[in-house]
């Protein structure tokens, strides 16, 4: 299968200053119909929202032609992490991510996106990385009972002490062993820890399913062209392995808070022309 640019999902990373609904009609101008939805306070905070959250969220979807694609409950700035030793953080962790799979079929869409967590940096990594494994189980077995797929990424080493390189997330995806949780590329993520798309491959072959493509420095999250990664080789690599997955752009800062849509433009713009390039 060739790159598409239907592949590429809206997005509400760096829209957290405005309103969920200048958020959808901005995808709409731009002509993106699925989204993968960052779950920030702002717009739905998983944690609290209501059955009528729940609807209102679908009906604002379905009368702009829209649909969720994937959720993404924000869990690495927000008191939410599977490999706490706080059995109470641990236990809401869990319940957030049960009900965040829950919400995700309720709406139709197909994609819970999951993080390791992290453990304490004074603490043994091996606790936490058993308290990790086990509540990333826990939750693609849930999800898979409600017909929805999970996906796990590495972090930055500032964002944890678990999964941070290939190496880590493979040894993670052996331990989860379950069929239900498949592979998320971060190019910032694998950029910063000296990895390329070509080892994703090698490493999980079919397995990855979902990108979150964006620039960086290396790291940082910036819209294409503001950084220095060579992001239409990750495509041209992507396009020859025949990825099928869908693409975010996952962009931060305050740099784009204002303006996200003209940020949102420059990287669509900037992967239609990549494809273009590869299709000459």
């Amino acid at each position: 299968m060739a790159l598409d640019t239907s592949q590429i999902t809206g997005t509400n990373f760096v829209y957290q200053n405005f309103s969920f609904e200048r958020f959808l009609d901005d995808m709409v101008e731009l002509g993106r119909q699925r989204i993968e939805l960052w779950g920030i306070a702002q717009h739905f905070h998983v944690p609290v929202a209501t059955a009528d959250d729940v609807r209102r969220l679908g009906a604002q979807l379905a009368e702009r032609e829209q649909s969720l694609y994937c959720l993404t409950p924000e869990q690495v700035m927000y008191p939410v992490n599977l490999g706490s030793d706080l059995e109470w953080l641990r236990a809401s962790s869990l319940a957030m991510f049960r009900r965040a799979a829950e919400v995700t079929a309720e709406l139709g869409g197909e994609v819970l996106f999951l993080t390791p967590g992290r453990g304490r940096e004074d603490e043994d990594v091996a606790d936490a990385w058993k308290r990790s494994v086990d509540g990333i189980q826990q939750v693609a077995e849930y999800a898979s009972t409600l017909g929805v797929r999970c996906v796990v990424e590495a972090l930055q080493r500032s964002e944890s002490n678990l999964v941070f390189d290939l190496d880590a997330l493979a040894r993670l995806d052996t331990d989860v062993a379950h069929p239900n949780l498949t592979i998320a590329l971060d190019t910032v993520a694998m950029a910063t820890a000296g990895d390329t798309v070509a080892d994703y491959y090698a490493t999980f072959g079919d397995r990855v399913t979902h990108v979150h493509l964006v620039d960086g420095a290396p790291s940082g999250h910036r819209a294409w062209g503001d950084g220095e990664l060579p992001l239409a080789d990750y495509l041209r690599v992507l396009d020859e392995h025949g990825f099928s997955g869908m693409m975010s752009f996952e962009i931060f800062g305050a740099a784009y808070a204002r303006d996200p849509l003209r940020a949102h433009r420059q990287c669509q713009d900037a992967v239609f022309d990549a494809l273009a390039a590869i299709r000459d």
